[in-house]
């Protein structure tokens, strides 16, 4: 859920406009040529892997997914340009919708003994809120030390109370970038945001993805009749729950941002036990800050796009894109790559939603297809590529999560999980409707109209 859907939202437009700077995006061309040709390195839960091991493991993953050349180039650049290791033997279980994800949430944080690290864009006092506050405080009072980020913008509507009851029973909460100027310990940074959301118990179990703390996501999956979440609106989201050695390396994400925050020292805990290998994934976390040279998602995002050979299927929520992206996804589908967008068919930001609509025809035109999601509202941010590169995170397709927001996404490299994220996208692809490129043309000129001055505004959305 973006700063959009926030109120008093005038108000915080307002600011957003005023402290909006000048950042753009990188040149991905160059960067990716920089960084061309370095061999692929790989760590297990000892270490680093043996270079005659690692191009072992490129070959391996090579032979199963078809020789495909994705592999050679796309683990090697993110290997070079993200300060994260390829990590071998994670287990990595695909989540859709609240109605999955809250339950083995709820399964992994009883089940904490030493501590559970939370950090949400939105914790709304809800239903949902109050089950995770509930049980956070259950915690807590069990010698289980609690450690909680939520975004200050995100948590807008969340009564003080809220996190007052967390911290009397000695939870460690941090509002990450105050609204209010005197509250943070920082530079007054309204327009960055904290969009992660992440959860990392006992530091070998970690969640991350689109899900927020609040009862819009608890809802039925797409896999069943869904049920009417507040306001009768159905989500549709995705999440992944990870455990084994790259556990670490979202748990250093959540370390990172509480120190930039300045947040109070904490408590003395076991938050990087020796981890131990859980499944067959191959795993990079990435995550992305507005402090760091250019935005690591996006890049690696581009550069898989740039090296697709086969399908590109990207599901998003806030599809906002920069020119860059336009045309890696044009150019993808003009060398004959399967290139299909599945993106909202209604949207809680009428802004965004028509300043997406705004790029639809020069897409449709290059040989993207488009298809809106129906019945649910789409708020998934995944993309599988070839197969066998697949991510799952918090960053839409849009200016905002490229270039203000904290961000965390996971790259998963094989087959088999990609096999799992190419069944969920033809499960919404049945539930979605294609956009004809005929009857595109012909729509209303106040259609036109909105879409036009809706991208006016794309790079504050």
């Amino acid at each position: 859920m973006p700063i959009r859907a926030i109120k008093p939202a005038a108000v915080i437009g307002l600011c957003l406009l005023a402290a909006t700077g000048c950042a753009t995006l990188p040149d991905t061309d160059a960067l990716i040529e920089r960084h061309a040709g370095q061999a692929a390195r790989f760590e297990n839960a000892s270490g680093p892997v043996s270079a005659r091991r690692s191009a072992a493991i490129v070959a391996e993953l090579k032979r199963k997914s078809g020789d495909i050349d994705i592999l050679d180039k796309q683990i090697a650049l993110e290997q070079a340009v993200v300060d994260s290791p390829l990590s071998l033997g994670n287990k990595v279980t695909l989540l859709q919708d609240g109605a999955a994800t809250y339950p083995a949430m709820f399964a992994a944080i009883r089940q904490a003994r030493d501590h559970v690290n939370m950090e949400s864009y939105i914790i709304e006092d809800d239903e949902i809120g109050r089950q995770f506050a509930d049980l956070l405080l259950e915690k807590q009072l069990a010698g289980v030390q609690v450690n909680v980020i939520y975004d200050s913008v995100g948590g807008f509507n969340t009564p003080k109370a809220f996190f007052d009851r967390l911290t009397a029973a000695g939870i460690a909460v941090l509002e990450f970038n105050p609204v209010n100027p005197f509250a943070g310990k920082t530079p007054w940074l309204i327009n960055n945001r904290d969009h992660r959301k992440v959860l990392v118990v006992d530091g070998q179990t970690a969640f991350i993805g689109g899900i927020n703390i609040s009862s819009v996501n608890s809802a039925g999956s797409a896999a069943r009749r869904p049920a009417k979440a507040a306001g009768g609106v159905t989500w549709r989201d995705t999440h992944i729950q990870i455990e084994g050695p790259v556990v670490g390396e979202v748990q250093k994400l959540f370390m990172q941002t509480w120190e930039k925050q300045r947040g109070k020292p904490l408590a003395p805990r076991a938050y990087f036990p020796v981890l131990k290998p859980q499944g067959n994934e191959i795993v990079r976390a990435i995550g992305s800050t507005p402090d760091d040279p250019y935005c690591l998602i996006y890049l690696t995002l581009i550069s898989a796009i740039g090296n697709a050979e086969r399908q590109v299927y990207l599901t998003n929520a806030y599809f906002v894109p920069d020119p860059q992206l336009l045309k890696a996804l044009i150019d993808a589908a003009g060398r004959g790559v399967d290139v299909r967008l599945l993106l909202p068919s209604h949207s809680d930001s009428e802004l965004v939603f028509q300043a997406g609509h705004s790029h639809y025809s020069g897409l449709l035109d290059g040989g993207v297809k488009i298809y809106e999601r129906r019945g649910q509202l789409l708020h998934s941010k995944t993309a599988v590529i070839d197969g066998v590169w697949s991510t799952v995170g918090s960053a839409n397709l849009d200016w905002r999560s490229f270039l203000d927001n904290d961000e965390v996404n996971a790259v998963i490299l094989g087959r088999e999980f990609g096999q799992k994220m190419q069944a969920a996208f033809a499960a919404d692809l049945g539930a979605s409707e294609a956009i004809d490129p005929e009857n595109w043309k012909r729509r209303p000129f106040l259609w036109r109209l909105k879409e036009w001055m809706a991208r006016v505004w794309g790079r504050l959305l």
